[in-house]
């Protein structure tokens, strides 16, 4: 193999005649292992990719969880309290309800703000960008 400038090149260096004495099965052959080859490449980038992110995504969920749990909690005996609070000037339902009516504005706000949030994932940039590099370099292979 020789050398470039960019690194290895992925083919031994071969004179015209070394080229034209080779059948076309041959340079068939040579072209769908290399395609082979590259396929597989980007399905293991893909992969890793994609393991990488959901490793980092699970210890996240996991945190969030606990942090959603605790919050749960704090916001459960929150809640009891203020209904409580309200219930000695008012009557007990009414404490109740302005508290559940709270909870209803505050769950419709997360909810919406959730759904923002949401549509700004990305699919692995990595990945399209290099198959955007092969479908390039398959349609001017000699470029």
């Amino acid at each position: 193999m020789t050398a470039s400038a960019g690194g290895a090149a992925p083919y031994p260096s071969s004179t015209d005649d070394e080229v034209r004495s080779r059948s076309v099965g041959d340079l068939v052959g040579d072209i769908s292992r290399d395609l082979t080859t590259l396929v597989r490449q980007e399905i293991e980038l893909a992969k890793t990719e994609t393991r990488e992110e959901v490793g980092k995504s699970a210890k996240a969920a996991g945190m969030l969880g606990g942090a959603g749990l605790s919050g749960y909690m704090a916001a459960f005996f929150v809640s009891l309290t203020v209904a409580y609070a309200i219930g000695t000037f008012w009557p007990a339902w009414a404490g109740a309800l302005v508290v559940a009516a709270i909870w209803a504005i505050a769950g419709a706000f997360l909810y919406q703000r959730g759904r923002q949030r949401l549509s700004t994932v990305s699919p692995p940039k990595k990945t399209i960008e290099t198959l955007k590099e092969d479908a390039t370099w398959a349609r001017h292979p000699t470029s």
